[in-house]
């Protein structure tokens, strides 16, 4: 009796803990529309971004990780691609100059995708926060520190 109880048990646990696979199998979420068409992108002769589109798809992520490790401990600046094209290494000046609707275009694939990203703990005004005077002039002696060779 103890035999059969057990199985029962495994076979309702198994069921319940596929179930929300099945429900995925029957009816998948339908794919997300991103809207790039941002006054900054329109006005491009060529709509690339600094890497391929997969690449960004699936690590822009490790990208972003990477660069504000670079810049924050090293002081490394810039990003060569791979077809030999040099980018700031920026999130705000970079990345938010041309995919300036983020509420249409990040937050979309981030609620899709059931991501919480951490980027706007410290970029929390896409911006904004170098309209003051004084972050802008230790942003500008930052660079020239970094770029003149001194850190």
């Amino acid at each position: 009796m103890k035999k059969t109880g057990m199985i029962a048990f495994i076979v309702v646990f198994c069921v319940l803990a596929l179930l929300p696979f099945a429900a995925n199998a029957v009816s998948p979420k339908a794919p997300l529309e991103l809207d790039y068409n941002t006054p900054a992108i329109n006005m491009l002769e060529e709509h690339k971004c600094i890497e391929d589109t997969e690449f960004m798809k699936s690590s822009h992520m490790q990208l972003l990780d990477q660069w504000r490790n670079d810049v924050v401990r090293n002081g490394d600046i810039v990003y060569t691609a791979t077809d030999g094209t040099r980018y700031e290494k920026s999130l705000d000046d970079t990345c938010l100059a041309c995919h300036s609707n983020p509420e249409d275009f990040c937050d979309r694939c981030h609620t899709y995708e059931g991501v919480e990203p951490f980027c706007w703990d410290c970029h929390n005004s896409f911006g904004l926060w170098r309209e003051d005077a004084n972050n802008e002039a230790l942003w500008q002696d930052y660079v020239s520190q970094v770029e003149g060779g001194q850190q």
